[in-house]
Parts: C-alpha cells; structure tokens; sequence
C-alpha cells in the first residue's frame, strides 16, 4: 500500500546541494529544513516501531558526504525525497493505492492502445530516482520524475485512449490526466516568466 503525491520544481536545485563542494547561505537554509524533515521521519517511523539500518537523518547525511554505507536501505530514499520536497512545489495528492502494481496493469492496457511505454503511469511513477541512490529493497518507497515540458503530450496521449479503457483503468488514467493538465498549462506559464521548474516529481510511499 502506499500513498501517492507529486510535486513540481527544478531538479538540477536538489542535484547541486547533493554535489556542492562549498554551499551558499540559501543551500545551507534548504538543508537545514531538509535536515528537520528527516529528523521527524525518523521519529514517525521510531513512534510506528519501524527500525531502518540506516535512518533518513544518517542517509541525508552520507548523500551529501557522497558515501552511502549500505547497498540497499529505504532511508536513501526517505532523505533524497526530504530535499525534494523542502525546493519543489507543494505535493498534489494522488491518493492511497493498495496495490501499486495495478499501475503496471494499466500500462499494459494503455499501451496496447497506443499510449507510448514512457508515458504510462509505472514508467512515470517507478522510473526511479534522478541520481543512482541504494536500492530501498523493497517496492516502496517509489519515485520517478517527467519532463513538464512534456506535460501537453502525455495528456493528449491518454485523452486520445480515454473511451477505449476498462472502467477501472479509466478511472486510474485519470487520477494522473487532471494534475497534467495543470502542470501542462502551468509550464506555459513557467517558460514565459523565464521560470526553471522543468521537472515533475511523483513519490509513493
């Protein structure tokens, strides 16, 4: 089971504090909220009886020493997602989903109608981090990211399918069509005001 969201904003942002050898004093306020973010991760999953073998607030840590301890550990993730979400824009919810690989059956259908792989919703939502990060070793948490600029052509894409769908792939398809919308419209937007939130962001978790 795992909850869905996504969020908007500029990639290469989290990619430089990752990589900065020298932070700036707005770098050091965004890993300094990231770093709180983490902390309370830690505590929710410390409260819920969760133990990882490394905690989000270490990982973070050892991502920005650029030296993960562990090949595969789910709190990589966790903290990646914190320095996402403390520079992207606020999370647009997608829901609860009691089993994720439905999605892969709805790229299935999708697909077979013609909506090319890489739009599919699995090919969006578990294309996996922008970075190499430790495998979480597990199915969740799950990330992946898409082009804004590409936002107009999944929508046509799925719009042109929409009719031909099984009623609960329907349904499925357009849990992710109406934020697109918005996203492709608001990209429009971003690239007249010389904006750079070029990258969408889907977390499940």
């Amino acid at each position: 089971m795992g909850n869905l969201e996504m969020s908007t904003g500029d990639m290469r942002d989290v990619i430089r504090l990752l990589t900065a050898v020298e932070r700036t004093p707005e770098q050091e306020r965004v890993l300094a909220v990231a770093r709180d973010r983490c902390a309370q991760i830690d505590a929710r999953f410390e409260a819920d009886d969760i133990t990882l073998d490394v905690p989000v607030a270490q990982a973070l840590e050892e991502l920005l020493d650029g030296s993960p301890t562990a090949d595969m550990e789910p709190g990589y993730r966790y903290a990646f997602q914190a320095l996402v979400a403390v520079q992207f824009s606020d999370t647009y919810d997608l829901g609860h989903w009691r089993r994720p690989s439905w999605f892969h059956t709805v790229d299935e259908e999708m697909t077979g109608h013609g909506v090319p792989a890489d739009l599919a919703p699995a090919a969006l939502l578990f294309a996996g981090p922008p970075i190499r990060l430790p495998h979480p070793g597990d199915a969740l948490p799950a990330m992946g990211t898409f082009p804004a600029s590409r936002a107009a052509e999944l929508v046509e894409a799925y719009e042109a399918v929409l009719d031909r769908l099984d009623p609960e792939v329907r349904e499925t398809a357009e849990v992710l069509l109406e934020p697109m919308r918005v996203e492709a419209r608001e990209w429009e937007r971003t690239k007249q005001a010389g904006r750079t939130e070029d990258t969408v962001f889907f977390w499940m978790h």
